[in-house]
């Protein structure tokens, strides 16, 4: 899985278009990093970058924005309605795909500390990269804002994380940088059929984690012996709400910020609107998604109302994000187009992959005269063909009337095989991306120091690839034996095909992993990596051997 980190900076500058073009200059120049969304706001005064990209690539967009926003915004002139302590003033790493939380930490200290040692701007981490629970608040942090900046400084309690704990002539320009790692947050309005925004808020006040104040016969809010108000707490975590009237739309909606969606799931929170809205009267008409999305929140709620509909849920990507889109009503106020609204889907919108193409015309590719792709992305097809039949055979037993006993496995291998699917339709191009790279190594001048260290480096990595491929090639053989022994009886030979396929792509991924291996000086990696194939490639053809051979003669005792 492709790693994948956001990062959603905030800069003290709204107004002045040049400078709040050359921060997104600076985050566009890092090749490996798509710049998504850039906001303004003129009264806050306050832009917000929206930028993605693999972990190392958006840490050094990430720098490379904050000492352009260094050297363009004085916050000595700044004025905006919007709380602030710095130029730079929040900068978030988000994990979207493929990266843990851990990682998006170690991101905010290694960035915090090149901050704060080469621009000279205090440093405060917060959210999971905190180093004490008063610091995990950005509201804490940045109490009092800029102009309380000098006296903060000066406090034991608040000494920064990295860089000066001094008020000088350049943290007067520059400010205070709040660097730290969250969840992702998700925008999300859920549509009712009314225009009062007074129902909306109901429902928002039900829902939303921190709920309602508790009130007595007479209306007045109850206080505890503290004289604490206190509250009524809602249904769901991780969740905030409110209720508004959208004029544009002629309809209220209960306007929710996910705040973790990993604790309380898309569909959960939209199920919940339609249970409250019902005890009102109301009725939810749809719902939507503001700004973007991480498909892992998308492919769970189609997961969810297929299960709901008691359906399989062994299917493509692209089944369960349409499955999603019409049970939540994405697109009932405008089209929900998941090439622009999904983060992953986004960033291979515009990506030319071997994948996307027809089968003809990979075929021609492969035939042409150019080196890649060649029998590395051939593997890897083989490979997704196999998981693909291994979907099929799934997908013809869940419903079948005698199965019921096998549905959870058979489902479990269906699931199982779209996700090795996906791997291999990824490794199709990651072999021949590896390969290109092994070729522009050896085109570096003879001159470069480093010239034998990026030739090992890409031969590596060129190893790894079909090793890869090897790996997972194994694992479908698992799954070939489910579908053999407990799959549709009318669908054995294409189970068999799974065992075939797969052994098709295993052998050819053995002899990319055998013909790199010369290339490498480290003999320690090339006796494990020789070894370990040898071993998977024997197991792969003792497996579909016997699953294969089992199959033929069951059909040809029945001819």
């Amino acid at each position: 899985m492709e790693k994948i980190v956001e990062c959603v900076p905030n800069f003290s500058e709204g107004r002045n278009q040049e400078v709040i073009n050359k921060i997104a200059d600076a985050i566009r120049s890092v090749e490996g990093v798509v710049l998504l969304d850039v906001d303004p706001g003129q009264a806050t005064n306050r832009t917000v970058y929206t930028f993605v990209g693999e972990p190392e690539a958006v840490k050094e967009a990430a720098f490379r924005a904050i000492k352009t926003a260094a050297e363009l915004i004085d916050m000595r002139q700044h004025q905006g309605e919007h709380p602030r302590m710095g130029a730079a003033d929040v900068v978030p790493f988000v994990p979207v795909s493929g990266v843990t939380m851990e990682e998006c930490v170690r991101l905010a200290e290694e960035l915090g500390k090149r901050v704060g040692e080469e621009l000279g701007i205090p440093v405060y981490l917060y959210e999971y990269a905190a180093r004490s629970e008063e610091r995990r608040s950005l509201a804490n942090i940045r109490e009092g804002e800029y102009e309380a900046l000098p006296r903060k400084l000066q406090d034991p309690r608040w000494r920064p994380d990295f860089g000066p704990a001094e008020f000088n002539e350049r943290v007067a320009k520059t400010g205070a940088t709040v660097i730290g790692a969250r969840e992702f947050l998700i925008a999300y309005n859920v549509n009712l059929n009314t225009r009062d925004k007074k129902l909306a808020h109901e429902i928002a006040l039900n829902i939303r984690e921190k709920g309602r104040y508790k009130r007595d016969a007479n209306g007045k809010i109850v206080r505890d012996e503290n004289g604490n108000k206190v509250r009524i707490p809602g249904k769901l975590k991780a969740v905030r709400a409110i209720g508004w009237y959208i004029d544009e739309y002629g309809q209220a909606q209960v306007s929710i910020n996910l705040v973790n969606y990993k604790i309380t799931p898309l569909h959960q929170v939209f199920e919940a609107c339609v249970e409250e809205a019902r005890k009102l009267g109301l009725r939810v008409t749809g719902s939507e998604i503001v700004g973007l999305v991480p498909k892992e929140a998308i492919l769970q709620a189609g997961q969810y109302f297929l299960k709901k509909q008691g359906r399989s849920t062994a299917v493509p990507e692209e089944e369960l994000v349409h499955m999603a889109d019409l049970s939540l009503g994405l697109s009932q106020l405008s089209p929900f187009k998941p090439e622009e609204k999904i983060i992953e889907l986004r960033l291979e919108r515009d990506r030319k992959r071997l994948w996307k193409m027809s089968v003809r015309d990979f075929v021609n590719e492969l035939s042409s005269q150019s080196p890649a792709p060649g029998g590395g992305s051939a593997a890897a097809l083989s490979g997704a063909l196999s998981a693909a039949l291994a979907a099929m055979v799934s997908n013809l037993t869940f419903l079948k009337k005698g199965f019921e006993d096998v549905r959870e496995e058979i489902e479990k291998m269906g699931v199982e095989a779209q996700g090795l699917k996906d791997q291999f339709l990824s490794l199709m191009d990651r072999d021949t991306e590896a390969f290109n790279r092994v070729m522009a190594a050896f085109k570096t001048s003879k001159k470069d120091p480093e010239r034998e260290q990026k030739i090992q480096e890409a031969v590596r990595e060129a190893t790894m690839v079909p090793l890869e491929t090897l790996r997972a090639s194994e694992k479908l053989l698992d799954l070939a034996s489910v579908a053999v022994e407990k799959g549709n009886p009318n669908s054995i030979s294409d189970s068999a095909g799974v065992a075939v396929m797969a052994l098709a792509a295993g052998e050819e991924a053995y002899l990319n992993v055998l013909i790199n291996l010369p290339s490498l000086e480290d003999e320690e990696f090339k006796e494990r990596v020789q070894e370990e194939a040898r071993q998977l490639l024997k197991k792969l053809k003792e497996k579909a051997g016997e699953l294969v051979e089992k199959v033929r003669e069951k059909l040809e005792g029945e001819v």
